[in-house]
């Protein structure tokens, strides 16, 4: 019998999960994926073709981590999304101060790696304010205000928060065949709205870079759910997710990797702290985003323009450190790797996220008018 060996199968973890978020950055650069451009295009301007984007990323997202789940290759409940326990307070402040974040801040979690990539410093400083500020949320400060104000504000649903979970509990019915059902019309409906648009039909950068981003978060949840598991870790003797944060399976979700990235350069002598799945993917996104920079000849150099500005991106990064702790993800973490699950958390951080972003879009519209 071959004898397993868990910091082999860790570096496959990692490397894995810095090559699909390598492919991310590459592609999403490329594409100029961006969640909260897709939101700002959509309210200033009435533009979908960016939110087609995103939508189409989730559809896809959904159909390969149902088929994953299906085929019995990676357990989804096993993950932090589907649990029984909702503290819907938690993802309903969490999702929109994350909005508000991202909009002061010139982007998500995932946009600010990308544009550290092409060379903002300005993204750089958020970087690290979202880091801080997540690991505040995570350990410190905000942590006891998370964990004692808005975490027990929560509903219990019985066997988990997934759609399939619900519909069976509800209806005395199997939970395959709720999982099929579900995840075939949910996204089903969204590839419907994301394809009658005739532009969008004809948009190559769009339905690439959604069709990459879903299947790269497939990708995560096969490189952590799969190739990461151990039915019983020989150090431990029990069911492990070898080099994950939270030591289930995890896909792509750039807030708290950030924080745990920062915790290991600040403790790096500590032989006990690895690179995990997540803080590759951090750095990972980084380097697809250079890569794809330098090979274009679109790497510029980037700085604030005042100080007003500089506030501004600090008070984003640590908006979204805050928030994507508090809701368990960003708007890849929860808005699309969440919701790939069908978790009803994630759905409504997905959609406080959006509304946390276009009102601030709208205050800002209005601050300068008066301005003007």
């Amino acid at each position: 019998m071959k004898e397993i060996n868990p910091v082999a199968i860790a570096h496959t973890v990692a490397w894995g999960g810095f090559a699909l978020a390598f492919i991310f950055g590459a592609v999403a650069n490329k594409t100029n994926f961006c969640t909260m451009g897709a939101v700002s295009d959509m309210v200033n301007m009435g533009d979908w073709g960016r939110m087609r984007m995103w939508l189409l990323a989730i559809a896809v997202a959904i159909l390969g981590a149902t088929a994953l789940q299906l085929g019995g290759v990676v357990e989804l409940s096993k993950s932090i999304y589907m649990g029984a326990n909702f503290p819907w307070l938690s993802y309903l402040v969490g999702g929109l101060a994350f909005g508000v974040g991202m909009t002061l801040g010139s982007g998500c979690a995932s946009k600010t790696l990308i544009r550290i990539g092409g060379g903002s410093l300005k993204s750089l400083v958020v970087f690290v304010f979202i880091g801080i500020s997540a690991y505040v949320t995570l350990k410190g400060l905000f942590g006891v205000f998370r964990a004692g104000v808005l975490d027990p504000v929560a509903l219990h649903l019985g066997s988990g928060q997934d759609l399939p979970s619900l519909l069976a509990q509800a209806f005395g019915a199997d939970k395959k065949e709720m999982l099929e059902l579900a995840s075939a019309v949910v996204a089903g409906l969204l590839l419907v709205f994301v394809f009658k648009d005739r532009d969008f039909r004809r948009n190559f950068d769009g339905i690439l870079g959604g069709l990459t981003v879903g299947l790269v978060v497939v990708g995560g949840w096969y490189v952590s759910g799969k190739l990461g598991y151990l039915a019983e870790d020989p150090n431990t003797l029990q069911e492990a997710f070898l080099a994950t944060n939270t030591g289930r399976l995890e896909s792509l979700s750039f807030v708290a990797p950030q924080a745990y990235l920062l915790e290991l350069l600040m403790f790096w002598t500590d032989t006990s702290r690895i690179v995990t799945f997540g803080i590759a993917s951090v750095l990972g996104v980084v380097a697809g985003s250079a890569a794809y920079a330098l090979a274009s000849r679109s790497f510029r150099w980037e700085s604030f323009r005042d100080p007003a500005d500089t506030g501004n991106h600090m008070l984003g990064g640590i908006l979204m450190g805050f928030g994507g702790v508090t809701a368990m993800g960003c708007t890849v973490g929860q808005g699309i790797t969440g919701f790939s699950t069908l978790a009803l958390g994630s759905m409504l951080t997905f959609l406080a996220i959006v509304a946390g972003a276009a009102l601030t879009m709208k205050w800002q519209y209005a601050r300068m008018l008066r301005e003007a």
